[in-house]
Order: C-alpha cells, then sequence, then structure tokens
C-alpha cells in the first residue's frame, strides 16, 4: 500500500524507487517543500515513511543508509532534505507515532 501526497515527477520517482527496493506493506512519499522557503510547486523537502520487512534486525542507521543509497541520485540532483522513518511490520503494528514535521525556522 503507498499513499503518496502532492504528487510530482520527483515524488513519483521516490515512491517507484522505494517500492522497487523495499516491497513496503506502508508508505507515504509526502512533499513537504511548501513548508519551507522554496518557489511554489517545488519538490526539494520530503518526509518517507517506509514499512517493510527488508528492516527486519536492522539498526536505524542501517535502514537509514538503505535508503539513502536508493535515493543517492534524487539526493544529488535537487533534493534539498529527506526525514526518513522506517519500521518493520511488528514496530508499524504497535501503533509507533511519526513525528510530525516542525515548522521552517528559516
Amino acid at each position: 500500500m503507498s499513499n503518496t501526497q502532492e504528487q510530482g515527477t520527483v515524488a513519483e520517482t521516490i515512491n517507484q524507487k522505494l517500492t522497487e527496493s523495499f516491497s513496503p506493506t506502508h508508505l507515504e512519499v509526502l512533499n513537504e517543500s511548501h513548508r519551507h522557503h522554496v518557489p511554489p510547486n517545488s519538490e526539494t523537502h520530503f518526509k518517507v515513511v517506509v514499512i517493510s520487512d527488508e528492516f527486519e534486525g536492522l539498526r536505524l542507521l542501517a535502514r537509514h543508509r538503505l535508503v539513502n543509497n536508493c535515493l543517492a541520485n534524487e539526493l544529488a540532483n535537487g533534493v534539498h532534505a529527506l526525514s526518513i522513518h522506517t519500521f518493520t511490520q511488528s514496530e508499524w503494528a504497535a501503533d509507533v507515532e511519526v513525528p510530525k514535521t516542525p515548522n521552517c525556522r528559516g
């Protein structure tokens, strides 16, 4: 299941790459660029929530490295910020709370 809000070409690419790499049971790709001082319709700031069995037995840093490696091209070409939230199915079933994104300070 995936949920991509405010889809654009970058959001669609992120969604596709994460789906192909992690076969998530739940995926959210949120374009949070509007929360920052960027031109309208920008695709520079994203938050991803990925629930996948691929993360079983991995520490948080290892999970984030996998996601960063998967999206290396996007991070090198226009994506300025990526907030990553990764969970296994059992962690997600325990009703974890994904932190809300704070407002931009700049």
